[in-house]
């Protein structure tokens, strides 16, 4: 078991998501930054589903009470175990009675946590994580708060610290052409404008700033089936970039799509940042897309958990 000492700024759990309910009305929810939640259970050979925690900035304590090995993962917390440093990416032991500290990132916006043996709560919809807009999952559809107790799966027998490859975020994010890409008066300006993140961005949805785009004709359209990763254009012709949490229909033209290789680049942008859209083609997009997978399949074998999991 772990005990929250200090909750720190929106920390819940989370897992892969909620996939196939979008009729439904719930979001996917689920980890903003999914590679860093699939790297933290590789390091310690859970599944790749096991629930997780995920920290957005403030300063964050936990107290375990079994011995366990951690992996922290994505932004950089400056985590210590009782006042030493533990490392980011890395696969490290701490022992029942001693605090994990996150005193907030260098840089990035989320880090992960996962625990040997996964973190244990009760499942909705085939998930265990938070839908802070419903209610639903994690703990009571809730961000954790100080004294909250959650339970750990068994002990895994692992034996020494492992560390692994660390992304180099760039604010570069790719995109496919949205159906209504061309009804844009000026195309061009939509990749070579630079995007200023919002402070009102949240897991729902990243809001940007910069000149507005606008239409060549007004285009009315029926609310349709959307998902994370869509660029919608509201009104105000500043973008939106659907995240886990957005709703699953919306009415507003859709002019791209962020490639699925890129989302975790903007669960780490920080607001302020800018963040520029580069058009790929499809092929382009699945050639990254493999990358990846053959990049996990590669540590998975290396750590000696065979091939991804399911």
């Amino acid at each position: 078991m772990l005990e929250v000492i200090q909750a720190g700024i929106q920390t819940t759990v989370q897992d892969a998501g909620r996939i196939g309910v979008g009729h439904l009305g719930l979001p996917r929810s689920g980890a903003l930054d999914s590679q860093a939640m699939l790297l933290a259970n590789r390091l310690l050979g859970n599944d790749d589903n096991a629930p997780v925690l995920e920290f957005a900035l403030g300063l964050s304590r936990l107290r375990f009470y079994r011995d366990a090995w951690i992996a922290l993962t994505g932004a950089d917390f400056n985590a210590q175990i009782d006042g030493k440093s533990a490392w980011c990416g890395w696969r490290t032991a701490i022992k029942s009675g001693q605090t994990l500290t996150l005193h907030g990132p260098k840089a990035g916006m989320r880090a992960y946590l996962a625990v040997d043996g996964g973190i244990q709560v009760p499942t909705f919809m085939g998930s265990a994580s938070t839908d802070l807009t419903s209610g639903l999952g994690g703990v009571e559809g809730r961000a954790l708060k100080s004294g909250d107790r959650l339970a750990l799966g068994k002990e895994h027998n692992l034996k020494h610290p492992v560390g692994a490859m660390q992304r180099l975020w760039d604010n570069q994010i790719r995109v496919l052409a949205g159906p209504h890409f061309d009804w844009l008066a000026n195309p061009a300006q939509f990749a070579k404008s630079h995007w200023t993140l919002l402070p009102s961005s949240n897991r729902m949805g990243a809001r940007l700033d910069g000149e507005p785009l606008s239409l060549h004709t007004p285009l009315e359209i029926g609310s349709r089936g959307v998902f994370p990763g869509v660029v919608q254009l509201p009104p105000s012709g500043k973008p939106i970039v659907l995240l886990n949490d957005a709703q699953t229909t919306g009415g507003y033209p859709i002019i791209a799509t962020v490639i699925e290789a890129d989302m975790w680049k903007l669960a780490q942008a920080r607001p302020g940042q800018t963040l520029q859209f580069v058009p790929v083609s499809l092929d382009e997009a699945r050639a990254v897309g493999e990358r990846w997978q053959q990049y996990f399949y590669r540590l998975g074998r290396a750590l000696g958990a065979g091939a991804p999991h399911a």
